[in-house]
């Protein structure tokens, strides 16, 4: 996963010397393809590169592999590039020579899932490597989010993680109220036990969808059983039949199953019920076969994970978020072969 990462890093001359970002997506040859879902999008995003800044630090912290870390910075020096002067972040770069596509559908400024995804990736840095201009930048984006109202809980869900993990660090002691806010937000909404992912929806939808694990560690970390018991409810009425039939859904993405891994291994370490710890390998599974392709969605020979399974085949394109996410519900594979990787063979579009 850390292979095709790689490959898709690409140089961003104009976010600095050793800036880079990674190619959005890449087709069954590994070319790479811009996003065009709404129109012409751009080349590469802050949603990938700043969930890639997060993922590496993880990995970094555990393998103290320098070029790891060097990596990230370089992604970091993107995310940082991406961020204006009031503290919103643009997502996306037309092209190669850094362009920032200021006004489109999924860019605009302050967008939930950019802004909140920047942020997270900003205070990592802070917290991982004292980083001086991320820390900064933490505190403009987090008084963006904090400003904000009407906040979806799957975008709620990426700032309650990020201040989660600021508090366990012995930060932003003053964001603990507002912790306590946004996970009685993110609680309340439901059908009956099942936590919905906006107030649009009448079931939720698996892309994402981490309120579960959420809610078990906010409730963990503010003393709040009742925050844990709605995880735990919702968990077993949405999540547990779609990891026991292997996610048996039209279409599954990497992003949806890596984000139930997350929450049914939250839910083990907090709750301690074995049938948690059962549900998160069967999950894990996925990648390797215990799917509706009855095929490994995670190619281990090539070091790529396919882009999903549509209508019981495998998608043969592999981008970033993809990689990005299964390294996360995969991370202990990655941890032990993370001295193969040497850093961000970052290339010149």
């Amino acid at each position: 996963m850390l292979q095709q990462l790689e490959w898709l890093t690409r140089r961003v001359a104009a976010a600095g010397p050793d800036a880079a970002a990674i190619a959005v997506y890449a087709d069954a040859a590994d070319r790479t393809v811009p996003a065009a879902d709404f129109g012409f999008e751009g080349v590469a995003c802050v949603d990938d590169s700043a969930r890639a800044v997060v993922l590496l630090l993880d990995v970094w912290a555990a393998a103290r592999h320098d070029p790891l870390r060097q990596w990230a910075e370089s992604l970091l020096d993107f995310v940082l590039y991406m961020q204006r002067e009031d503290g919103r972040f643009v997502n996306f770069i037309w092209d190669w020579s850094g362009r920032r596509n200021e006004t489109g559908p999924t860019s605009f400024a302050g967008g939930g899932f950019w802004q909140a995804r920047g942020v997270r990736a900003l205070a990592k840095a802070t917290l991982a490597l004292d980083h001086a201009r991320a820390g900064r930048g933490l505190d403009l984006g987090l008084a963006v989010i904090r400003a904000a109202r009407d906040v979806p809980p799957d975008v709620r869900s990426i700032h309650a993680l990020t201040v989660i993990e600021l508090l366990r660090a012995g930060r932003a002691g003053h964001l603990r109220d507002e912790l306590e806010r946004w996970s009685d937000e993110i609680a309340s909404l439901r059908a009956e036990d099942v936590l919905l992912d906006n107030p649009d929806e009448t079931e939720p939808h698996l892309w994402g969808h981490v309120q579960e694990g959420v809610l078990a560690e906010a409730g963990e970390l503010l003393g709040r059983a009742d925050l844990v018991d709605a995880a735990r409810r919702s968990a077993l009425a949405y999540l547990a039949p779609l990891i026991e039939s292997g996610f048996d859904l039209p279409t599954v993405q990497p992003y949806g199953v890596a984000s139930a891994v997350y929450s049914v291994d939250r839910l083990h370490a907090v709750t301690g019920e074995p049938r948690f710890a059962d549900l998160a390998a069967k999950a894990r599974a996925w990648f390797d076969g215990r799917n509706t392709a009855g095929a490994p969605v995670y190619d281990r020979d090539a070091g790529r994970v396919h882009d999903g399974i549509d209508g019981g085949l495998l998608n043969p394109h592999s981008g970033a978020e993809s990689n990005i996410v299964s390294a996360q519900a995969l991370i202990d594979d990655v941890i032990r072969n993370a001295t193969r990787h040497f850093g961000p063979m970052a290339r010149s579009a």
